[in-house]
């Protein structure tokens, strides 16, 4: 079949892996400038920061066996660093918990290598899909075109993309829309800080309580990252949610306060930049792998589904969800 995937983040990837591999044609459309989603790195003159996810773990015996192919290949190495809870700047042991891996030398270098060598379409946007018979075609809007252009036709179009973004293109599905709204997607404001010397504290990354932060961490702690002090903090869900449509500035000195607060460091940054995730995290996965209906050939995966695990918005979803759903297309 030729197929229409919509999203390069490390969901959308992986289904187009599967697929390819299973030996579908498959073309990949991505509204951003550059693959691997929320898997995102930002580069600056001062080095790069991961302003997306963190980290990611593996429970299931699929997902552990495609992170040590991915560690022969010297796409990921396990981040070893030593990651304290913090209450008032009092900092407490986190407790033991799986290996936590990322990828090297950036968060976004995982999907960059799972891209390569696959038809992706990038800052192209999908605003809308258009039965064509028993095919399927797509509305792409492009800041080079004035009006919405058509793609297709495709045999099978998958979303790979946050549930409040899927929800506007399912209308031809409202069962699958449905599902898409009781996913909510949580937002995160992110805080990028460089330093000119170090802040030389005691750990690479820290859980923040009584906070309007939830999480800060050194990148350049991590494997194989360039030298130099940078810093993530982001921001509690709660706060990001009450903050949504703060002003950046103000957004950055409130979460500067708090990260000093956090820390005990008052030694001021020569970089502060914010990134705001309007979709970060789903706050309720759907209790399946994917959704998929067999005779419209239309489907959606990616990490707010539960696919077998407690809980969702990781990127061990995001694959598992992606894998499942390739093996039903077949």
């Amino acid at each position: 079949m030729h197929i229409a995937v919509v999203g390069a983040g490390l969901s959308g990837l992986t289904v187009v892996r599967q697929l390819q591999s299973q030996g579908h044609h498959v073309t990949v459309y991505e509204k951003s400038a550059g693959v691997s989603g929320r898997m995102s790195t930002r580069q600056t003159e001062l080095g790069g920061f991961d302003h997306g996810a963190q980290y990611f773990t593996a429970s299931s015996d699929r997902f552990k066996k495609e992170i040590n192919d991915w560690k022969k290949l010297g796409w990921v190495a396990p981040w070893e660093e030593k990651l304290v809870s913090l209450d008032h700047g009092q900092s407490k042991p986190a407790g033991k918990s799986a290996t936590r891996y990322v990828a090297t030398p950036g968060m976004n270098a995982l999907g960059k290598q799972l891209a390569h060598g696959l038809d992706v379409r990038k800052e192209q946007q999908i605003v809308g899909l258009e039965a064509h018979g028993n095919q399927w075609l797509l509305k792409v809007q492009a800041d080079t075109v004035a009006i919405a252009a058509s793609a297709g036709p495709f045999d099978a179009v998958l979303l790979a993309i946050p549930a409040d973004q899927a929800a506007p293109l399912l209308g031809e599905f409202p069962a699958f829309a449905v599902e898409a709204t009781k996913s909510i997607m949580l937002p995160c404001w992110t805080l990028m800080l460089g330093f000119q010397t170090s802040l030389e504290l005691p750990y690479g990354g820290a859980w923040v309580n009584q906070s309007r932060l939830s999480w800060i961490a050194r990148d350049n702690s991590k494997p194989l990252r360039r030298s130099g002090e940078r810093w993530i903090a982001q921001a509690s869900p709660a706060w990001s949610i009450e903050h949504l449509e703060e002003d950046p500035e103000r957004a950055k000195e409130k979460l500067l306060k708090a990260f000093h607060e956090a820390t005990g460091s008052w030694i001021q940054p020569i970089h502060a930049v914010v990134h705001r995730w309007r979709f970060a995290q789903s706050e309720h996965p759907l209790p399946f792998d994917f959704l998929w209906d067999v005779n419209r050939k239309v489907g959606v995966c990616g990490d707010w589904f539960a696919a077998g695990l407690e809980g969702g918005g990781r990127v061990e979803n995001a694959f598992l969800s992606a894998v499942a759903l390739a093996k039903t297309i077949g």
